[in-house]
């Protein structure tokens, strides 16, 4: 029965090599166009011989064939063919194995998921998803308050920056804040650091309280971290620093704002704008 279809020598990268004359010899040196040729490999190459097609019973070294056994004389070469790079054709599912990716061959941005996983899962050894290892830190930035405060307990809702001074810097989208609540920039699990700088003006020995407040209703909040300072006469300007791990599951709900209590009037809560002396930091650690 007649082959349907394209001849094997019309597919896109098939070379036809020069056919071999044999001479009783089990190896001989392949050829195209009466030049020495160097396949890719044995697995690239099909010839025939009287007839009967070969295909890997024989091995190949640079441009030499070997067939392992003597090729009678009288046997004729019919045709061979090298099956080059860049041969169009489609394996079978379930046949690219791990052995057939050289290493780092794949990038991760080639790397995607179907079904019911998505971009950011890795496949282990035993078929089970893996959320892969952190890129690296993607959100750092911080701000400062730029004037003093003092008076009584309250929110602090105004007088607040991003830091700006020479030498100072951020990573990533920044956090918005409005009338002193801040929003963060994405979802992610964040390291909050904030410290109180506070001075007293008479001396009088008291104490001092900063908070922070989390909503993950966008409404109702709850304080989860505080540091305090305590002045005495002989010692009237004092330093804090606290931290806390947010969960922000939902930038729209979950959102922080810092508060102070036990301020007493003659307590200043310190701040300046060339400086950090009382100052927030965000930094995201990795997903939620």
């Amino acid at each position: 029965m007649a082959y349907i279809g394209r001849d094997t020598d019309k597919i896109s990268n098939v070379e036809v090599l020069d056919n071999i004359t044999f001479d009783g010899s089990s190896s001989y040196t392949l050829q195209k166009n009466s030049v020495n040729f160097i396949p890719s490999s044995a697995n690239t190459l099909l010839l025939s011989i009287d007839g009967v097609v070969q295909a890997g019973n024989f091995t190949v070294s640079s441009s030499t064939i070997d067939f392992g056994t003597a090729v009678a004389g009288t046997s004729t070469c019919d045709f061979i063919l090298h099956y080059g790079v860049g041969l169009i054709t489609a394996p079978s599912d379930g046949t690219v194995t791990t052995a057939k990716l050289a290493d780092s061959s794949v990038s991760l941005a080639k790397l995607t998921a179907t079904g019911t996983k998505d971009a950011t899962t890795f496949l282990r050894g035993d078929n089970t998803f893996n959320t892969p290892p952190n890129t690296g830190i993607t959100v750092a930035d911080q701000w400062r308050l730029t004037a003093n405060l003092s008076g009584t307990d309250t929110i602090i809702t105004s007088n607040l920056e991003q830091v700006d001074t020479s030498g100072q810097g951020t990573l990533g989208s920044a956090m918005t804040v409005s009338s002193g609540v801040f929003t963060f920039p994405s979802t992610g699990i964040y390291l909050i650091l904030f410290k109180a700088a506070t001075s007293n003006t008479v001396g009088d020995e008291t104490q001092f309280q900063l908070i922070c407040n989390v909503t993950t209703n966008n409404s109702s909040y709850t304080e989860i971290a505080e540091v305090r300072t305590s002045a005495r006469p002989e010692h009237n300007n004092q330093s804090a620093m606290g931290s806390t791990l947010v969960d922000v599951t939902d930038t729209s709900n979950v959102k922080v704002k810092f508060s102070t209590a036990s301020h007493q009037a003659d307590t200043i809560l310190n701040g300046n704008t060339t400086k950090d002396t009382t100052s927030f930091t965000f930094i995201r650690l990795g997903d939620t």
